[in-house]
Order: C-alpha cells, then sequence, then structure tokens
C-alpha cells in the first residue's frame, strides 16, 4: 500500500481541541476572566460588605471601651494584647474612626470582663450633648452692641427649632448710651464679676455677683450703668416656644 491510501488527519490536526457533548470546551483564558469578575463562579452574587456603623454607635461604643480600659488600668497595648485585637484597631474604635464586627466586640466585652451590651450603655439616653470650653464661645453682635460689650453664645443644639440660649457677657468699657433689647421669651441673668444697675421697664436693679435677674423679654432691658468693671454675667434666654 502506498503512502497515499493512509488516512491523513484534518487539517486542524494538534492544534484542535476535542468537542464536548455540549459544545466545544470553554477557553481556559476566558474561564479565568471569569474567576478574576465573578470569584470563580460566572454570575454569581458578590457577597455583601458589611455595613459601617451609625455615628452616633461607633462614638457610644468608642466613649464605654475607653472608660472601662481606663477604669481597669490597662494602656491601649495592653487591652490590645488581652482581647487579641491590634493595637492600631484598637485605637481606632476608641477615637469612633473603625465599625468593629460583632466578633470584635465580643472580644473586647469578655477581655473587660462586661457584658456585650454594656458597650451600647447610653445609646438609648439623651446623647445630644454640646461641651464649650472657657473663651471658646462663637461671638455675636447685638443690635447696639458697641466696643467694650461682648456678647459670647455658649452653642446651639442641632436641630431645626431653638428653645434656649445662653450668652457669656462681659461688659468692660463706660458707655454714656446703652443698649436696651427687646425679644421673645423669658431671659435669666447671673451675676459673675462687677455691679451694674440693670434697667427692666422703668425699674432699676442694683446687681452684684451672686445676684440673678428673671424677667419677660418683651419688656425693654439692659445695663443703665456700669457701676464697677469689668462686668460679667450668664444670660439664658428661654423661648416659650421653639425658634427656627
Amino acid at each position: 500500500m502506498s503512502d497515499d491510501s493512509r488516512p491523513r488527519a484534518s487539517p486542524a490536526g494538534r492544534g484542535s481541541r476535542p468537542a464536548t457533548p455540549d459544545g466545544p470546551r470553554a477557553d481556559p483564558g476566558s474561564v479565568k476572566g471569569g474567576q478574576a469578575q465573578g470569584n470563580g463562579v460566572a454570575g454569581a452574587p458578590q457577597p455583601s460588605r458589611p455595613e459601617a456603623l451609625d455615628s452616633g454607635v461607633g462614638w457610644v461604643i468608642a466613649q464605654r471601651v475607653r472608660e472601662y480600659r481606663n477604669n481597669l488600668g490597662f494602656t491601649v497595648e495592653q487591652l490590645a494584647e488581652r482581647s487579641g485585637i491590634s493595637k492600631g484597631m484598637l485605637s481606632k474604635i476608641e477615637n469612633a474612626q473603625a465599625s468593629p464586627s460583632l466578633g470584635t466586640l465580643v472580644k473586647l466585652a469578655t477581655a473587660i470582663s462586661v457584658p456585650l451590651t454594656s458597650l451600647f450603655r447610653g445609646l438609648e439616653e439623651e446623647h445630644d450633648a454640646l461641651f464649650v470650653r472657657a473663651g471658646q464661645g462663637v461671638e455675636i453682635v447685638r443690635k447696639g452692641t458697641r466696643v467694650g460689650h461682648q456678647y459670647q453664645l455658649l452653642g446651639e443644639m442641632r436641630g431645626p427649632n431653638k428653645i434656649m440660649e445662653p450668652m457669656f457677657v462681659t461688659l468692660n468699657e463706660q458707655s454714656e448710651v446703652f443698649p436696651l433689647f427687646q425679644h421673645p421669651g423669658i431671659e435669666f441673668i447671673y451675676m459673675l464679676a462687677g455691679v451694674v444697675e440693670y434697667g427692666y421697664g422703668s425699674d432699676r436693679y442694683l446687681m452684684a455677683p451672686g445676684d440673678a435677674l428673671q424677667f419677660s423679654g418683651e419688656v425693654v432691658h439692659g445695663p443703665t450703668e456700669l457701676v464697677k468693671l469689668p462686668i460679667q454675667f450668664l444670660s439664658v434666654i428661654a423661648y416659650s416656644s421653639p425658634r427656627h
């Protein structure tokens, strides 16, 4: 038999792949691409990332963890070692810069020997507090305010309605004409330093440190004579209905 009578290989020969019952085998490159996009299974749903804690929850946990750690006399490093949490992560938790998982919170609660729920203590309580350091009140200008008359607003609570306005007032220069005020609500004044004659309508009150005066803001009022400088007093205005 001559060589020409032998069966010949198909032109695809060596480079072709055997067909499968359902069609050609998938190219390895496409499978690899599917792994990069679908974690190994094309079209598979991606695992959802845990949601970050609400900032209010984060702050409560931060405060409780720091409080318990300080009560036990532990350093950040000591508590980290005791709980099996990295020092960096613990520091972030105490500064409300990280959202700890439930497992991490369980480790912390175990390390400081408290129930897990103790780390959330205070969450349901009123947590909107405003702290203003001495001298850091916001200086405001009131109608009739002049040089030497300083009004510092000691902060306002968050929210659309204002029901109280606390101010720290300093009068340190004499003036011949004094500003008089009228406003809604009830005002309370507590003298801290100096002596002032305070007018309310046609009445006059000589006020020294420790004296207090409460009156309706609807009646014209204000200092009428600066007797002894410097004068300092706390003024708190409470509004009968919330102001926007």
